[in-house]
């Protein structure tokens, strides 16, 4: 049986296991250079997890405040967030293999709808890739529709992607709510 995986903030010590598992994880796009993901740290290293068991990081989440317009550019040697961003944006979730029975990913996502809360924002959305669109609703999110260079864009992540959204809505009593 595995250790519970235990959440924490990326640094940039991680950078490397977070490419070596990004390599494993995805085969139907080209991987994102260290470039790229150091970037998207350097932008929101706060809303960037990993999973680590007996202290092997063995999964990561990255997410970026964003907006409303097209999602943030795969493999970018640069990255800017907006100034009023109306959701955040999870760009990247992988996990080994051998650590998905241990639940990381469930607990990499609650880090993620953590981040959401302490934001104060309402939306998160994310691309599906590599036909994960099932995998994705059962944390409450729906496929949106998209035309246009939107969907242009979206053909960059591959033949088999979605583009989805979980609605976050304030209750009563100020806490979040998902629907």
């Amino acid at each position: 049986m595995l250790n519970r995986p235990v959440i924490r903030v990326m640094n940039e010590t991680d950078l490397a296991d977070v490419l070596k598992i990004q390599a494993c994880c995805y085969t139907e796009l080209v991987p994102e250079s260290l470039r790229a993901f150091r970037a998207k740290w350097m932008a929101s290293a706060s809303t960037c997890f990993v999973a680590s068991i007996n202290g092997d990081v063995v999964g990561y989440l990255v997410s970026l405040p964003w907006d409303d317009s097209a999602p943030p550019e795969l493999d970018a040697p640069t990255c800017r967030l907006p100034v009023s961003p109306t959701c955040l944006y999870l760009h990247d979730l992988a996990v080994l293999p051998s650590a998905r029975k241990a639940g990381a990913g469930a607990l990499l996502i609650d880090a993620f709808f953590g981040a959401i809360d302490r934001l104060g924002l309402q939306c998160a959305r994310l691309i599906a890739v590599q036909d994960s669109s099932s995998y994705w609703q059962r944390f409450g999110f729906s496929e949106l529709d998209v035309t246009g260079n939107f969907q242009a864009k979206l053909a960059t992540y591959g033949s088999r992607v979605r583009f989805m959204q979980r609605v976050i809505r304030l209750g009563q009593d100020g806490a979040l709510r998902g629907s």
